[in-house]
């Protein structure tokens, strides 16, 4: 699905030297090399902070201890999704209130969100999922109209656009109150190990971020609330330096693969490519079919004896899974997700693809899809 190791012969010569002069330097935590990345995100995103963590289900759940979100306050997020958006409001103490996606984009349906609210609302968790943004211009008025704070979940989408009708262009994960992103190694911009980040315009709540990831701590041995343990290292910050000036060529290798596939399945009635918004760039996280008239399991264990990597994301609704089913969640408006748990398929999708590959992937699903 990944080609980590293609990638980083590309860029071996710098990241060996680096990680040499980490190591070298014997700073490897909170280090220049963090201070550095914290400062190159920000002006890449075009935010005033960016506050680094040792991962990306810690800066979501750093943001809502931030946020102050209190015990039995309802945040609203998606059923379509990985569980760390969910399994973060749960360890909070916080009441997850799932919705349905749009069923051609797999983000926030809107419509959605504003059946959902109530009183007990406090915020909202849309998730730019699979590299395009959710419908934020209609979000961020639903929040306002409401009071709610935003909190994005950019995991899979950093270095997307979003573009409101005014002509305002903004970067995934800088539209609300925070962002938040993970630099899992799979990611777009992924190190070699765990990372997270969290983006905000906020000074004050900028400086509570930074606190909370540091033990709570406002200076050294000085506890000014409840904080974590949740640190980027030197060494995934030095990584991650190299990488992010390549970010948007990786982003246009990626959707030059896509539009490969776009192509080469635009006459299969059984196959629908992913849809892109009109409001926001995509960058490719995932490349996600959906599979129609056929089994798409079958279609899934064929591939994989072929030798193809690919990977239905997601297999079951967060809904239905036990760990979340004491929950009342109301699932007679979550179909969409149910529907799309029975026939998505995500192809591989990485910077390193070629056009040898590329015409072998899809020659073997045309070929099974004709059958």
């Amino acid at each position: 699905m990944v080609d980590l190791k293609g990638q980083y012969q590309d860029i071996q010569a710098q990241v060996d030297a680096k990680i040499k002069e980490v190591i070298a330097s014997s700073s490897f935590i909170k280090g220049p090399e963090v201070q550095e990345f914290e400062k190159e995100l920000a002006n890449y995103l075009q935010v005033k902070h960016v506050i680094s963590c040792a991962n990306g289900t810690d800066a979501l759940q750093i943001a809502m201890m931030g946020l102050n979100l209190k015990p039995g306050d309802e945040v609203i997020t998606v059923d379509f999704t990985f569980a760390a958006t969910v399994e973060v409001i749960a360890l909070l103490g916080l009441t997850p209130v799932l919705i349905d996606v749009d069923p051609d984009t797999f983000n926030m349906d809107t419509n959605a969100l504003q059946k959902a609210i109530t009183p007990k609302t406090k915020a909202i968790v849309p998730v730019h999922l699979f590299g395009q943004c959710a419908n934020m211009e209609v979000i961020l008025s639903i929040a306002n109209e409401h009071n709610l704070h935003v909190i994005e979940d950019t995991a899979q989408a950093i270095g997307a656009d979003f573009t409101f009708s005014n002509g305002v262009c903004k970067k995934a994960g800088t539209m609300g109150i925070v962002g938040t992103t993970s630099f899992f190694p799979s990611k777009n911009l992924g190190a070699y190990g765990d990372g997270g980040a969290l983006f905000t315009d906020d000074d004050t709540l900028a400086k509570k971020l930074r606190s909370i990831v540091n033990h709570g701590m406002s200076k050294r041995y000085y506890y000014d609330r409840i904080g974590v343990n949740s640190r980027l290292d030197s060494l995934q910050a030095a990584v991650l330096r190299i990488k992010l000036p390549l970010l948007d060529s990786y982003a246009k290798a990626r959707q030059k693969a896509a539009d490969f596939y776009d192509k080469a399945f635009e006459n299969c009635e059984r196959i629908t490519t992913p849809k892109r918004s009109d409001f926001s760039t995509h960058v490719f996280h995932q490349y996600t079919l959906k599979i129609n008239g056929i089994n798409r399991d079958s279609l899934h264990e064929f591939l994989k004896d072929n030798s193809i990597p690919n990977a239905i994301y997601y297999p079951v609704p967060l809904h239905q899974q036990k760990a979340y089913k004491h929950f009342k969640f109301n699932k007679e408006r979550l179909g969409v997700t149910i529907d799309l748990c029975k026939t998505v398929l995500s192809l591989p999708m990485h910077t390193e693809l070629d056009t040898e590959q590329l015409n072998y992937i899809t020659n073997k699903i045309i070929a099974f899809t004709n059958k």
